[in-house]
């Protein structure tokens, strides 16, 4: 009853550790209030003409959600099944398993998100095609506060160009998926097929990079920043977070306990000799000078 109580809390812990790495994305977004800064009448590059989005909010959310469940649901599922990953919970194997992998990967969305609006909002770099969507009745040289007659939400919207939400979270998402194949998807006949994967999934979120250039959604460095960002989260998240790459030795049962904590107990270097089959099971007896 107490191991029960305490995974539990650990579950909670769990929870509550992502819902506040997700806080300032929360926040701004309920905001709404980017900083108000201010436009040269002049300048070039905010005056791209307004185009609708190559790859929209929906279809990355589909693209990455769809990648994520797929591979991890089924990665984690062969894992189990061939007894090649464990947990020491008494719950159920796979279930285990896959909470572990989600809840990883969901915790460094949420850091990348968060770190992603606190630039947007900070800054307020207006969007290539912020005086398209501003399409203001006079401008005249630096203003600072500017007289927009398009929509209020529209005009919100063209100053979070800095840095790209999209390229950050298709970096985050597609690197984080590349990393999980390289840790477990080791076998020899996979050679080949795993940096195919991993090729397809990095391609996808710098392609969704370049688009928001060609859409004049973003300037390039704003593309570059989220692309770095994106990649950063999930390198750290999972070196530092994850056990992907962890070795475990097998795991033992109850029958097999003692044979298990056998080799804790021998000196180190009858293991390094049992791991050259040099096997000293057997007393040897020294026949001495001939």
């Amino acid at each position: 009853m107490k191991d029960l109580r305490k995974k539990k809390l650990y579950v909670v812990m769990d929870v509550l550790c992502v819902i506040v790495a997700a806080l300032p994305f929360i926040i701004m977004t309920i905001l709404f209030r980017p900083y108000q800064r201010g436009v040269y009448c002049d300048d070039e590059s905010i005056m791209y003409p307004f185009k609708p989005d190559t790859i929209t909010h929906g279809l990355l959310a589909a693209v990455t959600i769809s990648c994520t469940v797929v591979i991890i649901s089924s990665g984690e599922a062969y894992l189990v099944y061939s007894k090649r990953i464990y947990s020491n919970s008494d719950f159920n194997q796979y279930v285990a398993a896959l909470y572990k992998v989600l809840g990883t990967f969901l915790f460094g969305a949420a850091v990348s998100q968060s770190l992603t609006d606190l630039a947007k909002y900070t800054i307020g770099r207006p969007r290539p095609n912020f005086m398209a969507v501003c399409a203001p009745k006079v401008c005249k040289g630096y203003m600072q506060e500017i007289n927009c007659t398009g929509t209020l939400q529209d005009v919100t919207e063209s100053r979070l160009s800095f840095y790209s939400g999209h390229s950050s979270f298709g970096m985050y998402c597609m690197l984080f998926l590349a990393l999980y194949v390289q840790a477990r998807l080791v076998a020899k006949w996979a050679r080949l097929l795993r940096p195919t994967i991993q090729f397809f999934l990095v391609a996808f979120a710098v392609y969704v990079g370049y688009t928001r250039v060609s859409d004049y959604k973003h300037h390039w460095s704003d593309v570059l920043v989220g692309l770095l960002q994106g990649a950063l989260i999930a390198i750290l998240n999972v070196h530092f977070v994850s056990d992907f790459f962890k070795k475990r030795p097998p795991r033992c049962t109850s029958a097999e306990t003692a044979e298990c904590e056998e080799p804790v107990r021998k000196p180190s270097l009858q293991i390094v000799d049992a791991e050259h089959n040099n096997h000293y099971n057997y007393h040897h007896h020294n026949p001495g000078p001939v």
